[in-house]
């Protein structure tokens, strides 16, 4: 018995896939045998050819279908080695047939009115298993109007990406002010509101509670006037977060928490983290063992007592947090930037200033969109999930280790979903299932249809009775890439201000999170926003310095890449599996220090071009793949990136020896006299150390009584 053919069809409903074959369906004049789950073919007895067939083996071909994962798949099997008589001409006609009856549909959210029916009542007949376990969550109906929210916010940026929604406009300006829009040469505004000229209130004004509150307790702790803006009520997340020790370290060494603060928040530390691929339609040359990840995300830290914590100390630091309060607009003038926002509970707006303003409001930042048009993001990570206290049976899973990157199916409904769990305080578990895709205006990518996905088929991948399950609270949110050609491509800064976390994007393609990227460059973005700040650097010139970019990260894209299905194309089902184990288990025979540097954005160039050589050597296929999945404009975009990181590895090996020591003997003096070359300079020093394999990067030490202490 061979395998002939195997399809992935679009549409969770099975039932009507096997009546269209068992009806519908007509290969020629080959007798149809029906059975349970599909056909099979039978060459009729007076056409038999014992010349054609001579096994002594059933003449057949069968065909059946099943459902996973919310979607249909289809195999045909043959008996015998030889090809059936016109098989290829069924196959093709069976495969075209199927293609035209079951397209990709790509379905919308309804649009609702909540002044007339709940969000329950508006999407149960749409994601009606969402709606269900929405309602046994403590906070359900408020968390699904936000997910809701979430996902008309992504859309309508994604389907008017060259005329985004403007909130940003531009006041009185000084001539020698120098800058762009994300739409071309700047314009004045005539609606724009008037600007008082006063001082500025806040030295730092941050939109977004979450990521924003890192970094804004940071810089209020060096002495800034801080003022963070959130739209939900303060420390609520909709997102669980996952480090490591030597990651959080950093924390420590900026003088953000103390040890002993750090233990208080790390609500589960375990003992691995698995990364596995289903590989059962695979090749065995193309099955791969567990890559074991001991170091990487193993810390879950409970995220509403961190942010709480970091809340504690910025207002400790003398700073405001204005929760339930969303930012409108913001005018920009050469002396300040002011915005408007409005309290939510009562509707009231009002206006503040301040010397800089920092967008973190992540992938809803209408302030990205505008800034970077039609390329405000090229990838996205869909991903939804929930913190489940308990309701699973003994032995489902051991809290002492974590599932880092899981599939348990093949490539569904035009996307390969990915799982990751983990455990959490006492019984908790976090769940979340994501996957990789291309920013599409006909297929943005959609949080409620995965939703939906993920109370169907949580039993598939982890054994458990949906209703027993104790429900704390959802997890969602669209996680973006951007693929950088250099550090300029993208624009995170404009005069007076500064995107940072996933509203800059600019993190790795594997951990795909803005947290991991922001907290690896904490001391990085707060050190130069401190230099800046200090000298009155704060035109685009000098805040677009202030990044998270890395070489070697953005050349990893392509790795990404090469896990999207493109909007409206089929890929055999088994593909992105067949990728994800090649390079998995490239990784799974280094030592673990290289499969943690990777995946914690540390490879370097050697280790970088030592594994693609070697991919492509165990898997030739790969290269053609890519080519499919990334095509000509993509792949010459990515050399783009691969020269780029050529060039900074270059410099790194000429430099690191001996620059930061230079720029300690420089700083007194030049400091002083040159502010903005000053700056330049250390930022060239963070770009060409940050993501080194197993270095400590203690290039620039940021303290309230020191401000800049560069050390080796």
């Amino acid at each position: 018995m061979k395998q002939i053919l195997y399809l992935e069809i679009p549409t969770p409903d099975t039932m009507a896939v096997r009546e269209w074959l068992q009806a519908d369906f007509e290969p020629d004049t080959r007798e149809k045998v029906l059975t349970p789950e599909g056909f099979r073919l039978k060459i009729p007895e007076t056409t038999k050819d014992e010349a054609i067939i001579p096994e002594k083996l059933p003449t057949e071909i069968s065909v059946f279908v099943w459902s996973g994962q919310r979607t249909t798949y289809l195999k045909a099997f043959r008996w015998g080695d030889k090809s059936f008589p016109n098989e290829r001409k069924i196959l093709q006609s069976l495969t075209t047939g199927i293609r035209s009856r079951f397209p990709h549909h790509y379905p919308e959210p309804p649009a609702i009115d909540l002044s007339k029916q709940s969000i329950f009542e508006a999407l149960a007949p749409y994601y009606p298993l969402t709606v269900k376990y929405f309602q046994k969550m403590p906070k359900g109906e408020y968390d699904l109007q936000r997910a809701y929210w979430w996902e008309q916010r992504w859309r309508e940026g994604v389907r008017n990406p060259q005329q985004p929604r403007q909130v940003i406009f531009e006041g009185t300006r000084g001539q020698g002010d120098k800058g762009t829009s994300g739409q071309g040469d700047r314009e004045e505004n005539s609606n724009s509101l008037p600007l008082s000229s006063s001082s500025p209130t806040y030295d730092l004004i941050y939109i977004g509670g979450a990521l924003g509150a890192i970094h804004a307790a940071v810089m209020a702790q060096l002495g800034y006037k801080v003022l963070l803006v959130e739209r939900l009520p303060f420390g609520r997340m909709n997102r669980e977060w996952n480090i490591s020790r030597d990651e959080i370290q950093s924390l420590i060494n900026l003088g953000l928490v103390t040890p002993a603060e750090v233990e208080s928040i790390i609500a589960r530390e375990y003992k691995d983290g698995f990364n596995k691929f289903f590989d059962g339609n695979n090749p065995a040359k193309l099955r791969s063992p567990i890559l074991h990840t001991p170091t990487v995300l193993n810390v879950a830290l409970d995220s509403d007592k961190w942010l709480q914590l970091c809340g504690q100390k910025l207002r400790a630091a003398g700073g405001e947090i204005w929760d339930e309060t969303e930012f409108i607009r913001a005018d920009i003038s050469n002396t300040q930037v002011a915005i408007n926002v409005k309290h939510l509970p009562t509707k009231t707006e009002k206006q503040v200033s301040g010397r800089v303003l920092v967008d973190a409001m992540g992938t809803a930042s209408p302030i990205a969109w505008q800034l970077n048009g039609g390329r405000a993001f090229d990838s996205v990570c869909p991903t939804v999930g929930a913190v489940i206290e308990g309701g699973f049976e003994p032995g489902v899973w051991d809290s002492q280790y974590g599932d880092v990157l899981n599939s348990h199916g093949d490539i569904s409904r035009g996307r390969q979903l990915i799982w990751e769990l983990f455990p959490g305080a006492g019984e908790e578990l976090t769940i979340y299932l994501f996957h990789y895709h291309e920013v599409n205006r006909q297929n943005p990518g959609s949080l409620l249809e995965m939703y939906e996905d993920f109370f169907t088929i949580l039993p598939e991948y982890r054994r458990c009775d949906m209703d027993k399950l104790v429900w704390k609270k959802p997890t969602f949110g669209y996680i973006p890439g951007y693929f950088s050609i250099g550090q300029g491509d993208r624009k995170v800064a404009f005069d007076r201000l500064l995107a940072i976390g996933d509203a800059a994007s600019l993190q790795s393609p594997l951990v795909f999170t803005g947290f991991g990227c922001l907290v690896r460059n904490l001391e990085r973005l707060t050190t130069l926003l401190d230099v800046a700040l200090k000298h009155d650097l704060l035109s685009l010139q000098h805040l677009s310095q202030i990044s998270a970019y890395q070489s070697n990260v953005s050349v990893t894209w392509l790795f990404s890449k090469g896990m999207m299905v493109p909007t409206g194309k089929f890929l055999p089902p088994q593909r992105i599996n067949s990728m994800l184990n090649t390079f998995f288990g490239l990784l799974a025979d280094e030592p673990l220090e290289v499969a943690d540097n990777f995946i914690k954005d540390r490879c370097d160039w050697f280790t970088f071009n030592r594994l693609a050589l070697k991919a492509a050597r165990t898997n030739p296929a790969l290269l053609l793949w890519i080519w499919q999945l990334a095509g000509l404009r993509d792949l010459m975009r990515w050399l783009s990136n691969y020269f780029n990181f050529c060039r900074y590895a270059l410099n790194s090996a000429l430099l690191i020896g001996w620059f930061p020591r230079f720029l300690k003997r420089i700083q007194p003096w030049l400091e002083t006299q040159n502010p903005a070359l000053w700056l330049r300079l250390l930022a060239l020093n963070y770009a060409l150390t940050i993501g080194k394999p197993r270095i400590q990067n203690k290039v620039a030490k940021v303290t309230p009584e020191t401000r800049i202490q560069i050390s080796h």
